[in-house]
Order: structure tokens, then sequence, then C-alpha cells
């Protein structure tokens, strides 16, 4: 059976479909290609993090996904600046910058400036010749002890909200859940009756 909230299979197929059956016999051979790639591509790229850039902690779109964090594309140019960050320079020191990402909420802004001087703190920045250092590079003391990171870092940490547990009351017993919401949607409705009838109600006093 499906899982979670997704459609429910309902194949439709052609009459002569097992011609067209996917074969998987180069999964074996295409994982040592995958894994002979990931070495090539991080002596290639060193010595940067072989998980590429440092994104943001954003959340999903959609009333599916909108409760869930993941990492998104890049830091806006506002993050960039509260962070103290030239946008010109954040990619040459392994920051992803989007720069048609908004910030909606001061909560998500915070946390990923956070998140920027935390990494700013913990970068090391070779030169771009070597013994030519420039303002801004590390000493040459952390460069000699740097080492290549392997897989992801500053990992998404996803807190689980805690739940508090209250002694429930007898007023708590009695209450009528759904004849309080029943009055609540009867007075939304004759809201505007009631304002009018109280409206003619001063007027016929003022009489």
């Amino acid at each position: 059976m499906v899982k979670h909230n997704n459609v429910v299979p309902n194949g439709h197929f052609k009459k002569h479909w097992q011609n067209y059956v996917k074969t998987w016999f180069n999964q074996p051979a295409r994982k040592t290609r995958r894994r002979n790639a990931r070495q090539k591509k991080a002596v290639k790229i060193f010595p940067r993090p072989t998980a590429g850039p440092l994104r943001p902690i954003v959340h999903g779109q959609t009333l599916k996904y909108n409760m869930k964090l993941r990492a998104g594309r890049g830091f806006s140019l506002e993050e960039l600046k509260a962070a103290g960050i030239p946008k010109k320079l954040a990619p040459t020191i392994g920051i992803a910058v989007d720069h048609r990402r908004r910030n909606r909420s001061l909560e998500g802004l915070q946390t990923n400036v956070q998140r920027l001087k935390t990494y700013k703190a913990k970068v090391v920045v070779f030169p771009r010749r070597a013994r030519k250092f420039k303002a801004g590079d590390s000493a040459p003391e952390e460069l000699a002890t740097a080492t290549q990171v392997q897989g992801s870092y500053m990992p998404i940490v996803r807190e689980k909200p805690t739940v508090e547990l209250v002694k429930v009351t007898d007023e708590m017993k009695s209450f009528k859940a759904y004849a309080k919401l029943r009055v609540e949607r009867t007075n939304t409705r004759h809201v505007g009756a009631r304002l009018k009838r109280a409206a003619e109600a001063e007027k016929e006093e003022k009489k």
C-alpha cells in the first residue's frame, strides 16, 4: 500500500509494456563511477569542502512542507550585509549567494546571519597565490594544519518541540468545544446585522 500523503499507484500499461522495461544491470558500475567522480572532484576543489558552498537554512514552500527546514539555494544580500560580508567576497570564500531571495521574517534572517558569523569565525582562507598573503587570508600556522572537510558541515539541526503537560481541570472537562464553535460561527455570521440593528436603535433614541 502507499505510504504518506501520496497518490495510490494506478498503472495504465500499454499492450507491449514488457519491451520498455528499464533494467538496472549497470547499477554496481554506476556506483563505482559516482565514487570515482566524487574522489576526482575532491582533489580538484582542494582545499574547499567536498559538500560545496555553505547554504542558508530555509523553510520549504507550500502547506505540505512549510513546517520543515532545509538547505536553501544561497544567502540573501540582506543576510550578507547584516553579517558584514561583501557580496562579491562571499562566493570566493565558499558562501552561496542568491540575489533574488527575500527575507520575510526576522527569525529567518537572524538564524542565517548567525550561521554566516559562525562559518566566518571557523573558515580558513588560503592565499590566491602561495606565499603572497593579503588582508583576510589565514595565518601560515593555520594553513599548515588545515584539512579538507569531508561530507556535510554545519548541519541543519531540526529541534523537536517540547510538550508541556498540564493537569486536566473540571472546567476543561465541562467545556463543550463543538457548541462553542457553533456559537462563534453564528456570532460571525450575524455581526453585520447586529451592528445595523444597534445603529438603528441609537438613531431611534436620538429622536
